[in-house]
């Protein structure tokens, strides 16, 4: 028998946690179908099929075929289409080529209007209530450091490794100018240098810092639980829509070389009051947590496609 759903995972994390996220919160089991990209997936096909895929992929796709298939991205979109034409009913993140039974499209993206599409602020992610209530408890220990406690999520240039060393100290000094203590968080895209930069801009103050790559657990979602406020680098589509699931005030911290689509997910997130600019903090505003994966999850369940 086969699971009543099948999530189509992208190589890259971030595309894939968008599938995912939406899976995760329906009330049945899903199978998770890895998807991995031949020399075909450049191209844009404008019809279903699986040419994109490399002939091991291929082979996970047998019958019996599932009842909705959830999938993220443009190369995505061909393959869950194919399953569409075998009975699947089809939910695809981000803009593809082509038409769903329902295409979940950021706001900053502006998408059309009908019924086949829902629009949402930011992206999708596996972010729950259900996992910070969980690392608020994990991570009881950071309810000790003095308050305002500002989580600092950091990431870097969009295309490459290695944020500016300057550019990080002059945010980590920024926040220290405000908070009680600091819950930062360095990525991939930060570097080693930036990250160290940092560390020493917060030097001064209580804090605790996550570097990339280290053996120690990930405190990311036991931040996001037990901060006061929140400051993103304007860079990640998703750090920006993960902060959102917390209710603390979200402040938005440009890097310099967000493109034109960076900016307007930012100027989404301030239209709709969840978010503001870091020129703006620490003056606080109330907004209530984003759950945009739930809601995405119970348009489906409404649909009656599960």
């Amino acid at each position: 028998m086969t699971a009543e759903v099948w999530v189509l995972a992208d190589p890259r994390a971030g595309t894939a946690a968008q599938a995912l996220g939406i899976a995760e919160r329906l009330p049945v089991p899903h199978r998770v179908v890895k998807l991995e990209w031949g020399a075909l997936a450049r191209l844009p096909f404008p019809w279903p099929t699986l040419a994109g895929l490399t002939p091991a992929a291929r082979a996970a796709f047998t019958p019996p075929w599932p009842r909705l298939v959830i999938s993220a991205g443009r190369r995505a979109g061909p393959v869950a289409r194919w399953l569409g034409a075998r009975g699947a009913r089809s939910v695809n993140c981000m803009r593809a080529f082509g038409r769903f039974d329902l295409s979940v499209i950021g706001k900053h993206d502006a998408p059309r209007q009908a019924p086949d599409v829902l629009p949402i602020l930011g992206a999708a992610h596996r972010v729950t209530p259900a996992k910070l209530a969980a690392a608020r408890e994990e991570w009881a220990a950071l309810a000790a450091l003095p308050g305002p406690r500002v989580a600092v999520m950091l990431g870097g240039p969009v295309r490459g490794e290695g944020l500016d060393p300057a550019l990080a100290a002059s945010l980590g000094a920024q926040v220290a100018g405000f908070a009680g203590s600091v819950l930062a968080s360095a990525s991939r895209r930060t570097g080693t240098a930036a990250t160290e930069a940092l560390a020493q801009a917060l030097s001064a103050l209580p804090h605790r810092l996550h570097r990339w790559g280290g053996t120690e657990p990930n405190p990311y979602l036991g931040f996001l639980a037990w901060a006061d406020v929140v400051v993103v680098s304007g860079d990640s589509v998703s750090m920006l829509s993960e902060a959102l699931m917390s209710a603390a005030p979200v402040f938005v911290a440009p890097l310099g070389g967000e493109g034109p689509r960076h900016r307007a997910l930012h100027e989404s997130l301030y239209a709709a009051g969840q978010a503001r600019p870091l020129a703006q903090a620490p003056a606080p505003f109330a907004r209530d947590p984003l759950d945009e994966p739930g809601r995405v999850a119970a348009e489906i369940l409404t649909r009656g496609w599960v």
